[in-house]
């Protein structure tokens, strides 16, 4: 996917009210500091990891947690700097209308080859001054999808883990999981594998005697 950018006409900045009045394309549409950034609709890899994302969290999510696709966010209320992470995590009673307007607990972004720098700089940057606790950055890939995790330590985001293809990512934030990446995009029984363990899984047959 590439990204457009491009500075609105007339004085000022751009805000989410300048957003209504765009097409209804599929495309993502962003505000960093008044600056729109287009974003065309994702390709088949990045849908299957949000979906499946989306999927597995939320019947893990205990009560009190509610799982949010694509939810738009004013970053410090701040109706020109306006993001839309792919996925988000908030504690229920914390939502806001039209946009969420407080820190999620969890964001997720779905990398794209355009949109590396962007996520992985831009953003990085912009979601630890929100004050939101995790930050998940994944790199889909049919051969060797990898989640990367960070957590906010003091007004900045560390970097606390990778996990690539099989590797088992578990974490405690925002509650208790376990992923194996690979099952967020390979064909086959994600749903019994992607926890790191097959679940449903028959039995082997006995082995013949003599």
């Amino acid at each position: 996917m590439t990204v457009m950018s491009t500075q609105g006409t007339g004085t000022g900045r751009l805000t989410v009210d300048d957003l209504a009045r765009m097409p209804d394309d599929g495309g993502k549409y962003e505000l960093a500091d008044g600056r729109l950034e287009v974003t065309p609709a994702p390709v088949f890899d990045h849908t299957r990891v949000e979906g499946r994302l989306q999927t597995y969290l939320g019947n893990l999510a205990p009560d009190g947690f509610e799982v949010l696709p694509d939810p738009g966010m004013n970053l410090h209320g701040d109706p020109s700097r306006h993001r839309r992470p792919d996925l988000a995590v908030i504690r229920e009673g914390e939502e806001a209308r039209p946009y969420l307007t407080r820190p999620p607990l969890l964001v997720v972004e779905v990398l794209s080859p355009e949109s590396t720098i962007r996520d992985t700089h831009r953003k990085r940057s912009e979601y630890a001054g929100f004050g939101i606790e995790s930050y998940w950055i994944i790199a889909p890939s049919v051969e060797k999808t990898a989640v990367f995790e960070l957590r906010l330590d003091g007004g900045a985001y560390r970097d606390v883990q990778e996990a690539l293809d099989t590797d088992v990512f578990a974490t405690e934030a925002p509650f208790p999981l376990r992923l194996v990446p690979r099952w967020l995009t390979a064909d086959g029984p994600w749903r019994h594998r992607i926890a790191g363990q097959e679940t449903g899984r028959e039995a082997p047959e006995d082995s013949e005697d003599g």
